[in-house]
């Protein structure tokens, strides 16, 4: 049973600066089960008709993204999901989920049917994919400390690089201006770059290696020819690379401290994701409190570098940990309905939030049933920063 509270409803503190700090309150909230279940993480196909939604219930649940109606669920995993990806223009109805059930698969998400099934081994465990490659073609996923290649069209393994980690593998990444190069990262610090073109091997196909120094939890690329790399780790670093040069740009070990210090809110406690804009060339760390306020803190990684104080704060919809940020705006939708919207955030308090930014006039207040949130008795607490 899926259950959806409305109340929408925006604070815009007036300010001469075009960049002054707006406060977001809740649009839309919906209980994603009822129960100690988490949200893990919220992506949308490419033409903005579906959000999925991975749980810690080991089920994928599908809603519409403008207005938060329950689509669907895709269910088949045995254990944890770890990551979950829409395909691209052409197939965007084939979503696709790794699990630490050491499988790779594929949901038609018209009938919520799971359509293929690529198995990495019954001791592995999948932390992360990509798919790229010339036609893209080729599958590339973090298993263990093992990179392993399939050929998609016939669910062949091409091949297995294991000398270049030496612990698990956290992301792998296809670079979107070329396909043939595939970013990886590690618990163990380092950040490999791979040239996926012919007989993949560890010895002919490495081409740089970057060491953070530290476990990576998620990287992304920015830049105009996504030649740059943004690092956060699981003790809560902040770095930016040119990937291509295996050069550091900006380097923030006390990232949390500067975030915390621009701000009059509590200190923030983790960092979600990073965003970057290629229409305005921007980069911002969202950065979360244990309570659920986040606040999306504006990163300068030239010349000294430096994070800003948050040029938007959403607070007032999470009771706990937010997993994960889907911002999107009407010019991605291209509906009326979805004016207004600023974007989807999800968490450990198993929420999904739908944030508005239209300039209502009604009044600043935010609710949420309370009958719509109670849960079972926690009997152990999940490692948030166990991040697989």
């Amino acid at each position: 049973m899926e259950t959806t509270e409305m109340d929408a409803m925006e604070e815009e503190e007036p300010q001469p600066n075009p960049n002054s700090l707006k406060r977001f309150a809740l649009k839309n909230s919906i209980q994603t089960n009822f129960g100690d279940d988490y949200v893990f993480q919220i992506v949308a196909r490419d033409d903005w008709t579906a959000m999925a939604v991975s749980l810690s219930t080991n089920a994928v649940k599908l809603y519409s993204p403008v207005t938060g109606q329950y689509l669907g669920e895709c269910r088949g995993h045995s254990t944890t999901i770890n990551h979950i990806s829409f395909s691209g223009p052409g197939n965007s109805h084939i979503l696709h989920s790794c699990s630490s059930d050491g499988t790779i698969r594929a949901w038609d998400t018209r009938t919520f049917n799971q359509v293929l099934c690529i198995s990495a081994g019954s001791s592995q465990e999948v932390f992360s994919f990509s798919i790229g490659g010339l036609g893209d073609y080729l599958l590339a996923a973090g298993c263990k400390s093992q990179i392993l290649f399939w050929d998609w069209r016939n669910k062949k393994q091409v091949a297995c690089l294991e000398d270049s980690h030496v612990d698990d593998v956290t992301q792998v990444h296809f670079v979107p201006s070329d396909k043939n190069k595939l970013v990886s990262a590690s618990v163990d610090g380092l950040i490999c770059t791979f040239d996926t073109a012919g007989d993949i091997n560890d010895d002919d196909h490495l081409e740089s290696v970057i060491n953070v120094d530290t476990s990576i939890g998620k990287v992304g690329f920015l830049g105009d020819t996504y030649q740059k790399l943004w690092c956060l780790t699981h003790i809560e670093t902040l770095s930016v690379w040119d990937w291509k040069e295996a050069r550091i740009e900006a380097n923030f070990q006390d990232a949390r401290s500067l975030a915390s210090d621009s701000w009059t809110l509590d200190r923030i406690n983790y960092f979600v994701d990073c965003h970057y804009s290629g229409d305005d060339q921007r980069l911002w760390v969202i950065g979360g409190t244990n309570a659920g306020t986040l606040g999306y803190f504006p990163v300068n990684y030239q010349g000294m570098g430096a994070i800003g104080p948050p040029e938007a704060v959403l607070e007032g919809g999470h009771t706990g940990v937010v997993r994960s940020v889907l911002p999107m705006s009407s010019k991605q939708i291209g509906t009326a309905q979805s004016q207004g919207i600023f974007g989807w955030t999800g968490g450990e308090d198993g929420r999904l939030c739908c944030w508005f930014s239209d300039g209502s006039p009604e009044t600043n207040r935010s609710w949420i049933s309370s009958e719509f949130v109670i849960k079972s008795p926690r009997t152990c607490k999940k490692n948030r920063r166990h991040p697989y």
